[in-house]
């Protein structure tokens, strides 16, 4: 929606990942140096890291499109929790091998000629395996032993091996794994963008789509739009594109820092909301619920104000005197004031998303209005109408 109401010719901040929008952080510049070193060598392990939405993926297709498919066959395997007999089935239905039927030893031997035919034909063969941090330990010896095949002194299989944080501990701290670690002969973990990367980084992929400056965007948004989402491409996407969502519907021509802060907070409200109920709980039952629950660093709830039938007893002596009630503890009330503002607060914020809503509906509307070919179909007009 947003791209048509600013022009784009298409949507830069899709979560797909897309070659076509890779921006070279320095993290990334220096990710992409080790893999064309790699490749140089034709030989061993390449292992690249980074936290979920670092960019792995859109890295190795941007290396990818720069690569003659005449003198590389490349192919790409998106691991499972599968141990090394399934992981050679998987890639021998990569490399377009028939492997039903084939015992272990037949079909290591059938990767094997598929891979001596392909150096005769002056190929080298590259294998991607992502999302490593879900192979077995089985599974990376397959891979070991996959690398070892030789012809004529030279390797004819390359990997490279996609993973998250975790995948390096697994890599370099497993005692089972020497051999391979041997064979690793480069690693780059993927940091997060630095602060002054961010705004390259929104106009180089607004720039893909024909973004002509409109929207514009002040300096303090860039600040908070890093600072919320840490540098991490992925977060980064998803603000952006919610704050692109949000300009469209508010038909703001350039974001400000208070523009970042509503969407965040949108993004935050939309987190902390019950999906099994969107109606708020009625502020009197949640006052009640209050009272009664436990206090902090206490096992059993609060019963203020104290029952008749609970009266303190205290024996003095050889009397006994009845104790008044005891009045509600001061911290209680401060928890009841601090719940009350932040139930004012969710239910200033549903009403701010309906309207939101609201105003997205009316776009909507004018939209079909202005072409009947976008009039949803009679299965779906009770919800718009709703």
């Amino acid at each position: 929606m947003y791209d048509q109401f600013y022009g784009f010719t298409g949507r830069p901040f899709q979560l797909t990942p897309d070659p076509t929008f890779y921006f070279e952080s320095g993290t990334h510049r220096k990710a992409m140096s080790y893999l064309g070193y790699g490749l140089a060598q034709g030989e061993g392990f390449i292992v690249i890291t980074g936290d979920v939405g670092a960019g792995k993926t859109t890295l190795v297709g941007h290396l990818m499109n720069t690569i003659d498919p005449s003198r590389l066959t490349a192919v790409k395997l998106v691991s499972t929790q599968v141990e090394g007999d399934d992981l050679l089935r998987l890639v021998a239905e990569q490399f377009g091998i028939e492997w039903e039927g084939q015992s272990k030893a037949e079909l290591l031997r059938t990767i094997e000629q598929y891979l001596r035919d392909q150096a005769r034909a002056g190929r080298r063969t590259l294998l991607i395996v992502d999302e490593g941090q879900n192979l077995a330990i089985s599974a990376l010896e397959e891979l070991r032993m996959l690398s070892n095949f030789q012809l004529g002194g030279h390797s004819l299989l390359q990997i490279f091996l996609l993973g998250q944080p975790e995948f390096r501990q697994t890599l370099f701290h497993s005692p089972t794994l020497e051999q391979l670690r041997q064979r690793v002969i480069a690693t780059h973990h993927l940091d997060p963008m630095e602060p002054e990367e961010v705004e390259p980084y929104i106009l180089h992929r607004l720039g893909k789509v024909g973004w002509t400056g409109n929207p514009s965007f002040a300096p303090e948004a860039f600040e908070l739009i890093f600072d919320y989402s840490g540098g991490v491409p992925r977060k980064l996407n998803v603000l952006v594109s919610r704050l692109l969502l949000f300009g469209a519907v508010e038909e703001l021509h350039r974001i400000s820092a208070q523009h970042v802060r509503n969407v965040i907070a949108e993004i935050e409200s939309d987190r902390g909301i019950d999906e099994t109920s969107l109606a708020p709980m009625p502020v009197e039952e949640v006052v009640a619920h209050a009272a009664t629950a436990a206090a902090p660093g206490s096992e059993a709830p609060l019963q203020w104000p104290a029952p008749a039938a609970d009266t303190d007893v205290l024996e003095l002596g050889s009397e006994t005197a009845v104790a008044a009630p005891a009045a509600p503890p001061a911290a209680d009330e401060a928890q009841l004031a601090e719940l009350r503002g932040q139930i004012e607060s969710l239910e200033a914020r549903l009403v701010e998303q309906d309207a939101a809503l609201r105003r997205v509906l009316d776009l909507l509307i004018e939209w079909v209005e202005r072409d009947p070919d976008n009039a949803p179909n009679p299965a779906t007009s009770q919800v718009w109408a709703a």
